[in-house]
């Protein structure tokens, strides 16, 4: 399982970044991306620290990338471009942009300000419209399913667009407590279940393969 998306206490996640790593390694992870929440009160504070702990660990848990990153949340659009430029030189290998889920009230036009701003991943887009899918297509931005309660509603749509339109998908656990990281079996079925065909859920992680190798280039 390679999983790009995930919190710690850094922000609302009830791990340490260790712990939080050690139970990936159990579950058999390949490769875990730390990724807490940010914006302009706190991005200079968390980026850092995920990067000493991701330092740390470093050949400490063989066969296990751990790849700093930061999530930027309810930025205002305006302000998305200057804070994935800002998490990219704090430090940020991998930079995902809360998309506008169904589940909390992301101000309109997130999709379209994290795509403009290259993030590696736009987390739990909702409803994202077509413009925007062949935007990210044009970008290489990935579009995230996610087996998160709540944010999880729209990953039909978001299945079911890419694959008609052929956009980069990948599929992330956004784990905020020990019981949310989940196997590559458990994670091939939440696939499925968003309708992608069993055909195409290798190129899933091929995609999550790409994103971890272009983020290595960075650590």
């Amino acid at each position: 399982m390679i999983d790009l998306h995930t919190h710690t206490v850094l922000s609302d996640g009830e791990l340490l970044p260790f712990e939080l790593v050690r139970r990936a390694a159990v579950a058999g992870y390949r490769a875990i991306g730390i990724t807490d929440h940010v914006d302009s009160s706190n991005i200079d504070f968390v980026i850092p620290r995920i990067v000493k702990a991701a330092g740390k660990l470093k050949g400490a848990m063989p066969g296990l990338e751990v790849v700093p990153g930061a999530e930027i949340t309810h930025a205002p659009p305006g302000l998305v471009r200057d804070l994935v430029k800002e998490a990219r030189g704090l430090g940020a290998c991998i930079v995902v942009v809360h998309g506008e889920t169904l589940a909390e009230p992301v101000a309109e036009g997130t999709n379209r300000a994290a795509i403009e701003a290259g993030a590696d991943i736009l987390a739990h887009p909702g409803l994202i419209s077509i413009e925007d899918i062949l935007f990210a297509m044009e970008k290489s931005v990935a579009l995230e399913i996610t087996a998160r309660k709540g944010h999880s509603i729209a990953n039909g749509h978001v299945a079911q667009a890419a694959v008609k339109f052929g956009a980069q998908i990948v599929i992330n656990t956004d784990a905020h407590a020990p019981g949310d990281l989940v196997t590559r079996i458990e994670a091939e079925r939440i696939l499925m279940g968003a309708g992608i065909g069993s055909e195409r859920i290798s190129p899933v992680f091929d995609t999550a393969r790409s994103i971890l190798e272009r983020a290595l280039r960075r650590n």
